[in-house]
């Protein structure tokens, strides 16, 4: 553990460094911004005697956010703020989260967390892919490698060649990158016949976007190496919120730095442990950008709250799903597009990139296409199982078009899974 004393700390323990920190940035919002706090109903701090109380404040919402640029709801002195990271989404202003030092300190605590969960050390080569820019991502594993004082490579994405070259040369051991990143890197080895067999790569940490277990026996079984799922967001902070540790056995949540709810997306109301919900965080040692109550839009559910194999004792939660605008409604079928992943990647065969294609026909009923690559033609009892699999899992009524392996258009960052031509 990279911080065994609050690493290891029990329930009780973690509960009540969460309520002292849950006041504190309360506190801490009154202080430094009234709007925010009166958009929270002014709560008196003091009357914060259980985590519970939470539940009476508001949801806080990614729209919320926007309409709060630039600074709205910061809590520090613009003579405080140390950097920003920004995202910008696909519709209405860009949403700025400001850093103090301290925020950028206790960032730079959860990664080296992370990546000492995940079996990295100083001694280790980090390969760092995600892009050095306004998104969070790279800069998160940047930050985390100075911290455990390992040598890092930023090369950020693409450029293929010079990944592999780097990756041999300099005898990277540690590959970071969006998940579905490490299936670019798979095909272009075939075709460069590069050999990761050959390189010193044993341990990838990947997030930024929902990956199944199915791509991720893909990714391990290609690549040779031991992937780990790392989350976080711009809004809380940064990636490195939590990692799944060597037990596999779900992804842990810092408590100390977060308190984890999960809401029914429909309803908002807390759902029990186990129950599977929308993922909702509240930063507990935020200083600049403090969020309460934020609606990630993940779905997933807690796991358990006892201790791991790991002997870490904070909260673990199941692997995102997916997200709650993703979720697709087609002729009365709701689905995730993870489900359609799950299905199709249990095959042999078929490989990791496919497309769902929803629009109209010319009498306005709706179509949905489902086009699947394939490393090698399909057997007609494959195809019908696959059929089969899609009806009785997922409820859909769909023949899938399946297609060479490099046919779809592949999206220069995160893979494109749906493409949504109903409303265009």
């Amino acid at each position: 553990m990279w911080q065994p004393n609050l690493e290891s700390l029990d329930r009780d323990q973690l509960e009540q460094l969460q309520l002292t920190r849950l006041r504190e940035t309360l506190a801490r919002i009154a202080a430094h911004n009234r709007d925010y706090y009166a958009r929270l109903g002014s709560p008196r701090v003091e009357a914060f005697t259980s985590l519970d109380a939470i539940r009476a404040l508001p949801l806080l919402t990614k729209k919320d956010l926007r309409d709060a640029y630039p600074y709205g709801l910061a809590c520090a002195p613009h003579q405080d703020f140390a950097r920003m990271q920004m995202i910008s989404g696909t519709t209405g202003k860009p949403v700025i989260c400001p850093y103090t030092k301290n925020d950028i300190a206790q960032w730079r605590e959860i990664m080296a967390r992370c990546y000492t969960a995940a079996g990295v050390t100083g001694a280790d080569i980090i390969q760092i892919t995600p892009s050095m820019g306004l998104p969070n991502g790279g800069f998160g594993f940047h930050f985390g490698a100075e911290e455990i004082g390992a040598f890092y490579i930023p090369i950020g994405p693409g450029r293929t060649l010079l990944q592999f070259q780097l990756m041999q040369d300099l005898g990277a051991t540690v590959l970071t990158a969006i998940a579905t990143y490490p299936i670019r890197l798979i095909e272009a080895a075939r075709e460069e016949n590069f050999d990761f067999g050959k390189s010193s790569l044993r341990v990838g940490i990947f997030g930024s976007e929902m990956w199944s277990d199915e791509l991720r026996k893909k990714i391990e079984n290609s690549m040779g190496i031991e992937t780990f799922d790392i989350i976080g967001m711009t809004e809380t902070g940064g990636v490195g919120m939590g990692i799944d540790c060597a037990a596999h056995q779900g992804v842990h949540i810092w408590q100390d730095h977060y308190l984890v709810e999960i809401v029914n997306p429909k309803t908002g109301d807390v759902l029990d442990d186990g129950a599977e919900g929308e993922l909702v965080i509240t930063t507990l040692t935020r200083e600049a950008f403090p969020m309460i109550r934020y609606r990630t839009g993940d779905i997933t559910r807690v796991l358990a709250r006892e201790q791991c194999a790991c002997e870490r004792t904070h909260i673990r939660i199941d692997r995102f799903r997916g997200r709650t605008d993703d979720m697709i409604i087609y002729k009365g079928v709701n689905f995730y597009p993870s489900q359609i992943e799950t299905l199709l990647l249990k095959h042999d065969g078929v490989a990791a990139d496919y497309q769902i294609v929803l629009a109209h026909d010319p009498r306005g009923n709706e179509t949905m296409d489902i086009v699947v690559e394939v490393s090698a033609p399909l057997s007609s009892d494959q195809v019908a199982r696959i059929q089969r699999e899609l009806y009785d899992f997922v409820g859909l009524t769909v023949e899938p078009q399946f297609v060479k392996q490099g046919e779809l258009p592949r999206a220069p960052g995160k893979a494109v899974r749906v493409i949504d031509k109903r409303n265009a």
